[in-house]
């Protein structure tokens, strides 16, 4: 390790010859990469057709006379194993864990500015999340 570089966060796993440091901004980057996508597919309104097919639209009147839209997994087969999961925040964050690790492992080049990119909007969210709750008040 070079001067001015992060300590590494350790050694992640061994496959095969190759090796993974992680930093700990690396692994912040990566954290807040992580939320970003999994909001991005569980809640954005940008990602609905990828939910439409798992998920089934249902509608309740509540005390106050008011209509409410939920939306259900579908039942049964892998159409509704995927609506199970992409319905559940804690699912999907670990599947996208999965995901954004293996594929920067594989390729980070590509991932590094990917990565980034979902950081920075994680970031943002966060923060614009904290702007709107102290103007709330």
């Amino acid at each position: 390790m070079s001067y001015g570089q992060t300590p590494p966060f350790g050694k992640i796993g061994r496959l095969g010859a190759k090796e993974m440091d992680i930093t700990w901004i690396k692994f912040l980057l990566m954290s807040l990469a992580i939320f970003r996508i999994t909001r991005l597919i569980v809640f954005d309104q940008i990602t609905t057709f990828i939910r439409a097919p798992f998920l089934m639209e249902y509608e309740e009147t509540n005390i106050l006379g008011q209509k409410e839209e939920y939306l259900i997994p579908r039942v049964g087969g892998l159409r509704g194993w995927i609506g199970k999961l992409i319905s559940c925040y804690w699912c999907t964050g670990v599947w996208t864990a999965i995901g954004v690790f293996i594929f920067q492992f594989y390729f980070p080049v590509i991932m590094d500015p990917v990565i980034l990119i979902f950081a920075l909007a994680g970031m943002a969210a966060i923060i614009e999340t904290i702007i709107q709750k102290l103007t709330l008040d």
